[in-house]
């Protein structure tokens, strides 16, 4: 019986922790009464941080200090890694072999490895793929992806008073980190009035630093929703992803860029549409959503704006219907 499970990452910043959100929910479906122990061996991870409160009940101890293959002597046998751990099941996501070697020591049961799957034909070039087939080895194929489920009740109660039951909400976050990562938002804004004539609701996802979009989509389209601005729920203490993960749980579908905001959207559970830049990227860091419709601005011409309105909005529809 798996009674103890250990995790072995290099660490998380925001992206990361959100594709590898569905793998978690995955692993705590397979094993729920596991201790689970996610190891982030480079000392940061998200998931002992912004996504704290996204990962409770799915993540029990994050170990980040101590010897965790990343020293240079870590390898040597007098060495204790993980303060002198062991687990019933050890999954290394990372593909460093030296470092692999490292987290075998703390399995006294199964091990699973990134290093020794990634030598081998076939290995996946998506994140998500590899998850995914790491998930079925350690679970002898059972194991597979899953939306995380929120378990903090205020989380839950913010989303339900911001959207509340009735209305068929459909998401749009349309920022990015980098302005060549953006489709124009005087796109987003066309697609949110399509859907808002089709009879359905739409609601935007803005961060801290795009007021200046935020008001412009808000004079645009007034009767569009911003959840995350508009703030008259009871609860609010709940913010950022916690609570932008809770309120996609609420969307019949969501189009978003590649960016934190379209992971966050995934991770909740709404079907999404992902507008990406270039084939490469899309494809290795596709977003983990459980329906997906990719888009990629290359396939169209140079730059984000060669991506038709009309291509994105059968994308959206596809989803909507359950098509996609």
């Amino acid at each position: 019986m798996t009674q103890s499970i250990l995790v072995y990452s290099m660490g998380e910043v925001i992206g990361d922790g959100l594709i590898k959100l569905p793998f978690l929910a995955g692993l705590r479906a397979a094993f729920p009464d596991a201790a689970i122990t996610w190891c982030a061996a480079k000392g940061d991870t998200v998931y002992a941080g912004p996504l704290k409160a996204v990962v409770a009940g799915y993540v029990d101890a994050v170990l980040t200090v101590g010897p965790t293959g990343t020293g240079r002597f870590d390898w040597l046998p007098w060495v204790k890694p993980f303060g002198g751990q062991t687990f019933d099941l050890v999954i290394d996501t990372q593909e460093n072999l030296r470092r692999s070697l490292v987290a075998k020591r703390a399995a006294r049961g199964r091990f699973v490895s990134a290093a020794r799957q990634a030598r081998k034909p076939g290995w996946p070039v998506a994140v998500t793929d590899r998850l995914a087939r790491l998930l079925a080895l350690a679970t002898d194929g059972a194991g597979t992806p899953r939306p995380i489920a929120l378990t903090d009740p205020d989380a839950l109660a913010a989303a339900a008073a911001l959207l509340p039951a009735g209305p068929t909400y459909v998401g749009f976050a349309p920022g990015a980190g980098g302005q060549d990562k953006r489709w124009p938002l005087g796109r987003y804004l066309e697609l949110a009035r399509r859907t808002k004539a089709a009879g359905r609701q739409p609601v935007f996802f803005f961060g801290p630093d795009e007021a200046i979009d935020a008001e412009a989509a808000r004079l645009a389209l007034p009767t569009a929703l911003f959840p995350e601005r508009d703030r008259g729920d009871a609860y609010p203490a709940v913010r950022g992803p916690l609570l932008a993960i809770a309120l996609a749980g609420r969307l019949a579908a969501a189009v978003a860029n590649d960016a934190g905001p379209g992971h966050m959207l995934a991770a909740g559970g709404a079907p999404l549409l992902s507008l990406q830049k270039d084939r490469r990227k899309a494809v290795k860091f596709r977003p983990a959503a459980a329906k997906l419709e990719l888009l990629i601005a290359e396939d169209y011409g140079e730059g984000m704006a060669a991506l038709p309105i009309d291509a994105a909005g059968a994308a959206l529809e596809r989803l909507l219907s359950g098509a996609g």
